[in-house]
């Protein structure tokens, strides 16, 4: 139960910052993802042995791409929402009406 209250409010938090949060927050955040992702603690890695999924929340398609790439053997563990949609060199591409970030449709809502 403690692992289910814990993704709930994982996934809260994440919901509560989105996609339209201010760029230096979104930036935070990715980071935070993105060493998850990339270089996870012994005890992530334990929880993911476990089943835990984590839910990432508004990476860049450049990032998902690389995770592909580099973290395979771990992507039963990830689950990706809002996702950014990138240009070729991976930068966040702006909706031409309302200034912000296209995000991919991932189906959930």
């Amino acid at each position: 139960m403690k692992g289910i209250t814990a993704a709930v409010f994982t996934l809260t938090l994440l919901l509560y910052t989105g996609s339209h949060a201010l760029a230096g927050e979104l930036d935070s955040m990715r980071k935070w993802q993105i060493e998850l992702l990339f270089n996870p603690v012994e005890s992530q890695l334990r929880l993911e042995d476990k089943g835990r999924v984590f839910i990432y929340d508004s990476l860049k398609t450049s990032d998902i791409e690389r995770v592909l790439e580099e973290q395979f053997d771990r992507i039963e563990h990830m689950m990706f929402v809002r996702t950014v949609t990138t240009d070729e060199e991976g930068n966040p591409v702006l909706d031409r009406e309302t200034g912000e970030f296209v995000v991919d449709d991932d189906g959930c809502d």
